[in-house]
């Protein structure tokens, strides 16, 4: 495991686009932020390109993943938005690159693909967390959102109680393992390729958006069949926004899906964490040391960055 080193004040932070084009007035938007947080901002080169559903082209988008881990004048990289597109440039990714020159690299939704295929490929931990124009700039940003970034400036052990929202327990158990995950649909693509998910000891978060309940199904389906639920050692629940069945079909439950897949695990299963598509969202550093506790309902999780 390779911790980042941490910001401060005066540290440039590098803007990139790795999947869809952003939508550019709210990417604008979001600059105030970070110049609240005291940093610089480098804009990546292809940041305003536009190539159908993607941000340029592969090649354009993998140019500026490369550039700023390669700049020694970045500290930090942060995606403007998700979509689609990440899982594209995965296996052209320099991996070598990125071991030599460790840094912060934030992001969630369709960047899951690369915290996982980084992680997996370098032992870089990751931060899963809001993007720049897919959030950040948007007129609603809360307050918890914006402090979730302070774990970038100094190491902090992150605490997930009941103090920030309900949560139900699904199964039962305390157990302590790397957090890995993010994106439901992203960690089943993974499936089958260089990249796929290892949940091998280790928590696996989950989260999704738009999704009916019986693409939940299925996706959780897959990862039963492929093992990845019963080799993790807890399952962190995030949000699942817009689980609802279309045009009034007949369909099973969000809760109804997630009670038969996760029920009767023999780790421990909490649901109702407010990280993923949704305010406040609770950031993560993937690949760090974490606690799950059904008995306490808390998910402990140490620092992501070097003190």
């Amino acid at each position: 495991m390779i911790l980042p080193k941490k910001l401060k004040r005066g540290d440039t932070v590098g803007v990139i686009a790795p999947a869809s084009p952003p939508n550019q007035q709210n990417l604008e938007k979001s600059l105030s932020f970070l110049k609240e947080l005291g940093v610089n901002v480098k804009m990546g080169k292809y940041v305003n390109e536009v190539n159908g559903y993607l941000a340029g082209s592969d090649e354009e988008r993998l140019a500026d993943l490369h550039a700023m881990f390669k700049d020694p004048s970045v500290q930090a990289i942060i995606c403007a938005g998700g979509g689609y597109g990440s899982a594209r440039i995965a296996h052209s990714i320099d991996y070598d690159l990125i071991k030599r020159n460790p840094k912060i690299f934030w992001g969630y939704s369709d960047i899951t693909f690369l915290h996982t295929a980084i992680r997996q490929q370098t032992g870089l931990v990751t931060f899963h967390g809001p993007m720049l124009a897919s959030d950040v700039g948007k007129e609603e940003f809360h307050a918890l959102s914006k402090k979730m970034f302070l774990q970038l400036f100094e190491p902090m052990e992150l605490h997930y109680s009941e103090d920030i929202s309900p949560l139900e327990v699904l199964a039962e158990g305390e157990r302590v393992g790397e957090i890995v995950g993010g994106n439901l649909s992203l960690i089943q693509s993974s499936l089958g390729t260089p990249f796929e998910l290892d949940t091998e000891g280790k928590i696996l978060f989950i989260e999704d958006i738009d999704e009916e309940p019986y693409r939940i199904d299925s996706m959780l389906n897959q990862l039963c069949m492929a093992g990845k639920l019963q080799n993790a050692c807890g399952i962190v629940v995030g949000d699942f926004k817009n689980a609802v069945p279309t045009n009034d079909k007949l369909s099973l439950s969000l809760e109804e899906v997630l009670e038969s897949y996760l029920g009767n695990l023999e780790t421990p299963v909490l649901k109702g964490f407010k990280m993923g598509h949704c305010e406040p969202h609770f950031s993560v550093p993937l690949g760090a040391k974490a606690k799950l506790s059904s008995k306490t309902k808390t998910l402990t999780i140490m620092p992501g960055v070097q003190s």
